[in-house]
C-alpha cells in the first residue's frame, strides 16, 4: 500500500526527507482498527520524530492524527465496527498515519463528528486529547467549576491553545488569558474564545500585575524554559504549572517557594503503557465530538495542502518548523 516514510533524519528541504513508497498492510492485534486514512494533520511531534528518530531498517512512516472509515476489525473489538467513521490520534510506538491503511487500538479512538468533514476532523485528536487531560488530569478541574480562577496559556495560537481556549471556555468557569505576538494570531486567540490576549515577547509578569490577575493555572504550550522563571513569578501560590513541550534547563526548585505542582503531560502515555484507563481518549473523544456537532466547539484546521504525498507533507513539516503556524495543517489521504 501507499505511504511516506524516511530512512534518515535529514533537513525538510532535503527530497529524501520524506519519500513516497511502498510498504505491507498492517496486521491487526485483537482489539485493532483498519482504518482508511481519509485524512491528516501534522503536529509538532511529527518533525520532532523525524529529527530525533531514526530507524534500524527501512522506512519509518510518520503521522498521528487521522480521520478515516473501519474497514476491518480485530477479533476483540467492542466500540466500532466496519463501515463506522473515526477520528484518533495513534500511538507512537507503532506505525503512523501517513499510509493508506492504518491499525489502531479502538480504546484511543472516537466517533468522528459528524458535522465535520474528514480533513477538518483529522485536525482534532491530538490537541483535543493534550487539552483536554491537561485540564481535566494535570490540573484536576472538574467540569462547571473554576469560577474566579484565571488560566494563561502561553502559545494560545498553536493547535494545542486552538482546543485548551475552547475546552476551559465551554466546560469551565475559568478566565482564559492567552499569550500571542502577532495580530493574526492575536485575533485568532479571541475568535477561540480568549478572554484577554497579551504578548509573550514583552514581561508576562508586568503585563499581568498591570491587569490585577494572577493565575492559578500556567499551560506552557511552547518556549517553556523561555518562560518558566516567568511562569514561577507570575503564577498564584499553591498554583499548576502544566508543560508539553521538552524544556532542558528549568530549575524544578524554584518552585518550592509558592509550594507549586508542575506536571508534564504526554497523550501518548496511555497508550505507550496500555494504562488501566486508557478507554480514557476513546471516551473523551466521543465528548469532543458532541461539543462539536452541538456547536460548543468550532474546528481548528487553517490549511488544506491537499493530498497527501511526499512533496505535501514536506510542506507541511517546513511550515511547522517555522513556529508561525496559526492552528493545524491538514491533508487529504490517498487516491
Amino acid at each position: 500500500m501507499r505511504a511516506v516514510g524516511y530512512t534518515k533524519s535529514r533537513p525538510i528541504d532535503d527530497p529524501l526527507a520524506l519519500e513516497d513508497i511502498e510498504i505491507a498492510e498492517p496486521v491487526l492485534r485483537p482489539r485493532d482498527l483498519l482504518v482508511a486514512v481519509e485524512a491528516v494533520s501534522v503536529n509538532p511531534v511529527d518533525v520532532k520524530v523525524r529529527m530525533r528518530a531514526e530507524p534500524e531498517t527501512g522506512h519509518k512512516v510518520l503521522g498521528f492524527d487521522a480521520a478515516g472509515t473501519v474497514q476491518a476489525v480485530g477479533e476483540a473489538v467492542t466500540l466500532f465496527e466496519p463501515g463506522d467513521h473515526v477520528f484518533y490520534a495513534g500511538d507512537i510506538t507503532r506505525p503512523g498515519t501517513n499510509a493508506a491503511l492504518h491499525a489502531v487500538d479502538e480504546r484511543i479512538v472516537g466517533p468522528k463528528p459528524v458535522s465535520l468533514g474528514m480533513a477538518e476532523a483529522a485536525a482534532l485528536p491530538l490537541t483535543s486529547i493534550t487539552a483536554w487531560e491537561l485540564l481535566f488530569d494535570c490540573f484536576d478541574l472538574v467540569e462547571g467549576e473554576g469560577s474566579g480562577e484565571t488560566l494563561l496559556v502561553i502559545g494560545g495560537a498553536g493547535g494545542v491553545g486552538s482546543i485548551l481556549i475552547q475546552l476551559a471556555k465551554v466546560l469551565t468557569g475559568l478566565r482564559v488569558i492567552a499569550t500571542a505576538s502577532r495580530d493574526e494570531t492575536r485575533d485568532w486567540c479571541r475568535r477561540m474564545g480568549a478572554d484577554d490576549v497579551i504578548d509573550h515577547r514583552q514581561s508576562l509578569p508586568g503585563q499581568l500585575a498591570a491587569m490585577g490577575v494572577e493565575p492559578r493555572y500556567v499551560a506552557a504550550l511552547t518556549a517553556s524554559e523561555q518562560h518558566f522563571d516567568a511562569i514561577v513569578e507570575l503564577i498564584a501560590p499553591r498554583g499548576e504549572i502544566g508543560m508539553i513541550d521538552d524544556p532542558k534547563g528549568i530549575d524544578i526548585a524554584k518552585i518550592k517557594q509558592k509550594a507549586l505542582s508542575f506536571h508534564f503531560e504526554l497523550m501518548f502515555t496511555r497508550a505507550m503503557f496500555e494504562t488501566a484507563d486508557m478507554d480514557a481518549q476513546h471516551r473523551l473523544l466521543t465528548r469532543v465530538a458532541e461539543l462539536v456537532d452541538a456547536g460548543r466547539l468550532q474546528g481548528t484546521a487553517v490549511r488544506d495542502l491537499g493530498q497527501m504525498s511526499a512533496e505535501t507533507l514536506r510542506q507541511a513539516h517546513r511550515l511547522q518548523e517555522s513556529g508561525r503556524a496559526i492552528g493545524k495543517t491538514v491533508l487529504r489521504g490517498f487516491a
